[in-house]
């Protein structure tokens, strides 16, 4: 077996409580041991404070000459954190005794060290009465920002710096990036101060806990920050914490990677060791998913390398990674419709997840896609004061604009009437049919509701109908301007609701959103479509049962090409739209066994 997978690197990060568990040297040697017997560790980032706690300086050397010894690389790492279970009780940066601390923490790790990682701590929940005072008249928000621009510059950067000229010093941003100006998380300034940045891809599980992450937002995250500082993003950071199933830990791993993530850090050094507890096999045990734990632990008990105490998270993480190395090799760059964040912006947050979930891969940047022909944008563009006249001007230029109602009503009162007279109103409509065309009617699983769109006859036309007992409501909306068209997509009130969508409403409003990408799906809500720019794509499922999936391209893709099993599928049919008439798209039957993914080649005629 190669000391190294052939498309990433793995690291684990040790905290500071596990470091100082360090000095004692066997205890170190028989949990790394254990690690290394199913990962292959190319890095370890060894922590020196946490909690107030600064692990002893003989324990770090100790712990960091014993791992170079063993070939690995090792890094530092920091959190900045006064009491983490106090609810991620935070230093006070407003404080003189916290600041000196921070300086004095980073002077002696970056001695020790030529790289430096903070965990993702490094933001202020602070409400004293000294940071009460120091905010002023300022929102939060903005007095956040300055405050930590100034404390990455001021308490870390310049002392790490003074301490280590060739120091690298990276930022670990977390998952909750919709959020981050709140607390003083700075994506548009702190990026170019640091020599790197590093994503937490991270979501665990979407409904208990407390963040409720959709699982397409380990993927979007990743790339969404490799747009902020290109080349710059070091990897996705994954923990074991919150799953229900313990297909949810390997695809958070799968998802990090599928984004093309160059490393992915495992937390942590103690988690690593904790055995899979049976209670976590029975929502999926016997499920025919692609991470199978009996399976798993059936295969290493035939190799011989099986101890009781072996079955642990380590186990785990090591079999995704293998099982995902095989067919990374073979995509190219991501791709997807592009879409625009702006930074420091809010509006129907978090909702580019809930879309990716359905099967839209989605490009995220920080700048507007002015050279894009297709774009979709969601309330959060609204932050940018000329985007009305941005969305005009890719317009006139023929091409298509994808806009929320969320976004519709943001603008409405600020010049989009310009371009096409609608208005979310506060009316409410409880929909469970839908109507596609003429006379075209598919049913929902349950209502949905949704805003009230009131729009000109002839000046613009419903795509998409949701259907009340004597009326309908626009769900997808379309409107010409300038020899381009903007489309309006209804969402919910709930986004959730967007998973009851049928699926013929779901392949319309791909059909128009995916236009300029080689592949799409006629897939359930929950079946992830990733594409690449050479003619791979990978269909991933997050739902609890097989999936059947059409995989849409065009005629003269006559074959799809599985890329880990050799398999050709073939014998695809033509696609019609609603009218009956032809696309010019074939469309290739496939199944996706629950929480698994397929990765595919596309197989252009000759």
């Amino acid at each position: 077996m190669s000391d190294h997978y052939q498309n990433f690197k793995v690291a684990i990060y040790a905290r500071a409580y596990e470091v100082q568990k360090m000095a004692d040297l066997d205890w170190l040697k028989q949990g790394f041991e254990m690690m290394q017997r199913h990962i292959r560790v190319d890095k370890v980032y060894l922590e020196t404070h946490r909690d107030w706690l600064v692990a002893e300086e003989s324990a770090v050397r100790q712990a960091r000459d014993y791992l170079l010894g063993r070939g690995v690389q090792v890094a530092g790492g920091i959190t900045v954190t006064v009491n983490e279970p106090n609810r991620f009780q935070t230093y006070c940066y407003t404080n003189p005794e916290h600041r000196q601390k921070l300086k004095d923490v980073v002077t002696t790790t970056a001695r020790l060290f030529d790289e430096v990682i903070l965990d993702d701590f490094f933001f202020t929940n602070c409400k004293c009465p000294s940071c009460v005072a120091a905010k002023g008249d300022r929102s939060w928000t903005e007095f956040r920002l300055g405050l930590m621009a100034d404390a990455a510059r001021d308490l870390v950067l310049a002392p790490a710096r003074a301490a280590n000229p060739n120091i690298k010093f990276v930022i670990k941003y977390p998952n909750w990036y919709e959020h981050f100006q709140g607390l003083g998380f700075n994506l548009e300034l702190e990026p170019p101060m640091f020599d790197g940045i590093y994503t937490g891809t991270e979501t665990r599980d979407a409904v208990l806990s407390n963040q409720h992450l959709q699982p397409y937002t380990g993927y979007l995250i990743f790339r969404y920050f490799e747009a902020i500082k290109p080349g710059g993003n070091g990897g996705g950071w994954v923990d074991p914490f919150g799953a229900r199933y313990a297909d949810r830990y390997a695809e958070q791993l799968w998802l990090t990677l599928f984004a093309k993530a160059p490393e992915v850090t495992l937390f942590d050094f103690r988690q690593l060791l904790r055995p899979i507890e049976m209670a976590q096999r029975g929502p999926w045990q016997g499920s025919g998913a692609s991470f199978d734990f009996d399976a798993m632990i059936a295969s290493v008990r035939r190799e011989g390398e099986f101890w009781p105490a072996d079955a642990t998270i380590a186990l785990a993480a090591g079999r995704a990674f293998a099982q995902v190395d095989e067919a990374l090799g073979a995509l190219g760059n991501p791709i997807g419709v592009r879409s625009y964040k702006p930074f420091h912006s809010t509006g129907e947050d978090f909702l580019h997840n809930y879309l990716g979930m359905l099967g839209i891969p989605i490009d995220l940047r920080p700048d507007f896609p002015a050279d894009a022909s297709t774009m979709l944008l969601t309330e959060a563009a609204k932050h940018d004061p000329a985007i009305v006249s941005k969305i005009k001007q890719s317009l006139l230029g023929g091409k298509t604009v994808v806009i929320t109602s969320g976004l519709l009503r943001a603008l409405q009162d600020r010049g989009l009437r310009d371009i096409v007279e609608l208005e979310v109103t506060d009316r409410k409509a409880s929909v469970q049919d839908f109507l596609i065309g003429w006379g075209n009617v598919y049913h929902a699983d349950a209502p949905v509701l949704i805003p009230h769109i009131s729009y000109l006859t002839n000046d613009s036309w419903e795509e998409v109908s949701g259907l009340t007992q004597t009326t309908g409501h626009p769900v997808f909306h379309v409107a010409d301007y300038g020899g381009g068209k903007l489309y309006v997509l209804t969402i919910p009130d709930n986004f959730d609701d967007l998973y009851r969508l049928p699926d013929a409403v779901l392949s319309r409003i791909r059909d128009v959103l995916l236009r300029d990408l080689p592949v799409r799906l006629d897939a359930p809500a929950q079946v992830m479509l990733f594409a690449y720019d050479n003619d791979t794509c990978i269909v991933a499922s997050n739902l609890p049962t097989a999936a059947a999936v059409r995989v849409v391209a065009d005629r003269g893709v006559p074959a799809l090409r599985d890329v880990q099993t050799g398999e050709t599928l073939s014998g695809g049919v033509e696609v019609r739209d609603w009218r009956g008439q032809a696309t010019g798209k074939i469309a290739l039957n496939l199944v996706v066994k629950p929480h698994s993914y397929r990765v595919l080649r596309l197989e252009r005629a000759a």
